[in-house]
């Protein structure tokens, strides 16, 4: 087979290039940024997903920058233990839950990359401006980043469009499909330095999205001599209101401080906790109504140039990754490229918009939902009141068999 060319040096086209390059398969991949640099914060990887990293031998690599998570934990805005639950190796996953810095997991998969497949095969500042295709392959047009000069169009077998949620082929494909949707809600994201809280790998969801909900974990362990980590924070509030997303927008911190300036727990001072960021960006909540068809003859989706998700669920990324093994192992069991993409897509497309559903109505923060209704926005005397365990566990595990993340799919006795 001819090259597959891969838009987009993310997270999902690294993961591709890895996993094609593991099948014989060659590729080019072409990156609009003129560097590879660490953006964004952190990020969760869960079992089902690093599953297909181990496979390319990665998860030492990443078990060495990051936080092996151990359970996720949730509160009411006072502070008060709604649910625990036990994650990856701690439930009884063969594979460990990471929760990671997004540059780290980029820098990782990139070092495999330039060793593996090669340096020469990635190109940095070729911003792509559309693809056009034939009987025999698909010409792609660039412009070089910074003076948008014209570039030398490439062909290849395929192309993979996996350049993100502003993706210029998605346009191209769906161009009367609009801009990103907007949630109602606005997301502030950061990192502080801080001291291990709770069991020091501990995924903390708490509050509620009418008055304030906050996700914070660890992604790097013992960063100092202080034996700090570095720990990712969102803040999530109803907001009519809000920008374009950009990885890189600063936010300020007195936008959504007032809602969380009683939060001083025994375990974390969270106005505290804020006041201390290295760094605050803003994002606002945004997503896509699943597409009718990613593939076009030679041309298609990967990530969230496919299925942008908002981030509720711990999935982009991972679903990222399914992707790309999906993609992989039916371009290797096919001859005819474009039938190897209806076999992707009709192997993920649904999945995927599945989840992009369930993310919007009921991911596992619908847990805190519950809980926030039932009492009235009001402490309770004790949780067994207000829901029953029974409940909550159900509400974790119906997301987990849609996300396909769950113990049942992975082989995992389930754990209460």
């Amino acid at each position: 087979m001819d090259d597959v060319i891969i838009i987009g040096a993310g997270i999902g086209g690294l993961t591709l290039a890895l996993t094609l390059q593991r099948a014989g398969i060659p590729c080019r991949v072409f990156e609009s940024a003129d560097a590879i640099r660490p953006v964004g914060v952190g990020i969760n990887v869960l079992p089902h997903a690093v599953k297909e990293l181990a496979e390319l031998g990665l998860q030492d690599a990443l078990a060495r920058v990051a936080v092996t998570t151990r359970e996720a934990v949730f509160f009411n805005r006072f502070g008060q233990l709604i649910y625990r639950e036990a994650l990856g190796r701690d439930a009884g996953f063969a594979w460990p839950q990471f929760s990671i810095h997004r540059g780290d997991l980029q820098a990782v998969l990139l070092q495999a990359f330039n060793a593996r497949v090669g340096t020469d095969r990635l190109r940095l500042g070729w911003r792509c401006t559309g693809a056009e295709q034939d009987d025999h392959g698909v010409a792609v047009r660039f412009r070089r980043a910074g003076d948008d000069a014209e570039l030398p169009a490439q062909r290849g077998a395929v192309v993979i469009a996996c350049d993100g949620i502003h993706s210029v082929i998605r346009k191209q494909l769906h161009p009367a499909e609009g801009d990103p949707v907007y949630s109602g809600y606005n997301m502030w994201r950061g990192v502080t330095r801080w001291k291990p809280f709770l069991s020091g790998a501990s995924m903390v969801r708490a509050g509620w999205l009418a008055t304030g909900k906050m996700v914070i974990y660890p992604i790097r362990d013992a960063i100092d001599a202080e034996g700090r980590q570095l720990v990712n924070w969102v803040a999530e509030i109803e907001t009519p209101h809000y920008k374009k997303r950009d990885w890189n927008r600063p936010g300020n911190l007195d936008d959504f401080l007032g809602a969380v300036a009683d939060w001083h727990f025994d375990w974390l001072d969270v106005p505290a906790f804020l006041r201390a960021a290295d760094v605050v960006l803003e994002f606002p909540m945004v997503d896509q109504d699943p597409l009718p068809r990613w593939s076009f003859g030679r041309i298609t989706l990967l990530g969230d140039a496919a299925h942008p998700m908002v981030p509720r669920g711990s999935n982009g990324a991972g679903q990222a990754i399914l992707d790309a093994r999906a993609l992989a192992d039916a371009l290797a069991a096919h001859g005819d490229p474009a039938r190897a993409l209806q076999v992707y897509e009709e192997k993920r497309r649904e999945v995927t918009s599945n989840i992009v559903l369930t993310n919007r109505k009921n991911p596992p923060d619908a847990i805190l939902r519950e809980v926030y209704l039932r009492t009235g926005d009001k402490p309770f005397a004790r949780i067994e009141d207000v829901i029953a365990r029974e409940e909550l566990v159900a509400l974790s595990d119906g997301y987990k068999r849609i996300s396909g993340s769950s113990h049942e799919a992975l082989g995992a006795p389930p754990q209460r």
